[in-house]
C-alpha cells in the first residue's frame, strides 16, 4: 500500500534492471517509474505515452502480496478498468507482477502539478465509479475492519488490538467493494483529463465505502496541500461526514495494515 515511503525515481539514482524486466521488454525502451524503502521497484516497458506493460518487483518476502494483488486484478478486471496480469512469479530477485498498461497517467504524475483540479475530480469520480461497478455479492474478498485487525494479529504474534480500541465503529453507511488503497498516485487520469482506471489493488475487499473516501481525502492534502476535499466530495457525490471521515482515518493510521501491506 502507498503510505509515503516509496516515491518516483530521484534524479541520478541508478536501480539495477532485473532479469524478469529484461526479459519481458525484448529490446524494448524500460524505465523504473517508482521505488520504495523495501527494496520494491515498478518498472515501465515502453515510452511514457506510450506505455505497453509494467513490472512490479519485490523482495521475496512479499510473495503473498503479489499472489492476493493478482488474484484481486483478475477478479476486478471484469468489471473495471484495471491492469490485466499477464503473469507472476518468483526468481532470484524477487517476486514480481507483470501486467499490460492502462491508459493513462497517476494522479501524482508532474503533468498534473498545475491542474490539482483536473486530479482531484478524476479521483473522486473514479472512486465512486469503482464503488458503483464492483459488485459486493459477487466478491470474495474482504477489507472488513475486524479482518483487518485479524490480518494483522496473525501477522504479528505479539498485537494485541481491535477495533475497539479505535472507539465504536460508525454506523454502515453504504458496503461496498472498496479499493483498499485509495491514496492518490493510484488512480490514472487519460489524455482526456478523466480518469482512466486504477492500480494497486492488493487489499481490495467489501467493506463501508467511508473506509476508502477518508484515506482518498486524506491523501489529497499529501499530495496537493490542504483545501481540496470539498471538490473530491462533489465529484464522488456525497457529502463529508466528519464523524465517519475521523473514524476510519484514525483505523488507517492507527497502521493495522502494515504488516499486511506492501508499499507501491
Amino acid at each position: 500500500m502507498v503510505r509515503s515511503i516509496g516515491g518516483l525515481p530521484r534524479p541520478g539514482v541508478t536501480v539495477p534492471v532485473p532479469r524478469v524486466v529484461t526479459e519481458a521488454a525484448r529490446g524494448r525502451e524500460v524505465a523504473l517509474v517508482w521505488h520504495n524503502e523495501v527494496g520494491g521497484t515498478t518498472f515501465r516497458i515502453g515510452p511514457d505515452a506510450l506505455a505497453e506493460e509494467f513490472v512490479k518487483v519485490l523482495p521475496h518476502a512479499y510473495a503473498q502480496w503479489i499472489d492476493r494483488e493478482a488474484a484481486r486484478l483478475t477478479w476486478a478486471s471484469r468489471y473495471v478498468r484495471v491492469p490485466e496480469v499477464l503473469e507472476h512469479g518468483t526468481d532470484d530477485d524477487g517476486v514480481w507482477l507483470r501486467t499490460r498498461a492502462v491508459p493513462g497517467w497517476s494522479a501524482v504524475d508532474p503533468r498534473w502539478h498545475d491542474e490539482p483540479r483536473t486530479a482531484v475530480v478524476a479521483v473522486g469520480e473514479g472512486l465512486r465509479a469503482l464503488h458503483d461497478s464492483l459488485p459486493v455479492d459477487e466478491c470474495p474478498f474482504t477489507w472488513a475492519t475486524a479482518d483487518r485487525f485479524d490480518r494483522a494479529r496473525g501477522a504479528d504474534a505479539g498485537a494485541d488490538r481491535g477495533p475497539g480500541d479505535l472507539g465504536p465503529e460508525p454506523p454502515t453507511d453504504r458496503i461496498v467493494v472498496c479499493h483498499g488503497d485509495p491514496c492518490t498516485p493510484n488512480t490514472l487520469i487519460g489524455a482526456d483529463r478523466r480518469w482512466s482506471g486504477h492500480v494497486d489493488l492488493d487489499a481490495l475487499g467489501i467493506a463501508d465505502r467511508w473506509a476508502d473516501i477518508a484515506v482518498a481525502t486524506m491523501a489529497l492534502g499529501w499530495n496537493y496541500g490542504p483545501g481540496w476535499e470539498p471538490l473530491f466530495h462533489q465529484a464522488y457525490g456525497l457529502p463529508d461526514d466528519p464523524e465517519r471521515t475521523a473514524w476510519y482515518r484514525a483505523l488507517w493510521n492507527a497502521d493495522v495494515d502494515d504488516v499486511g501491506s506492501v508499499p507501491s
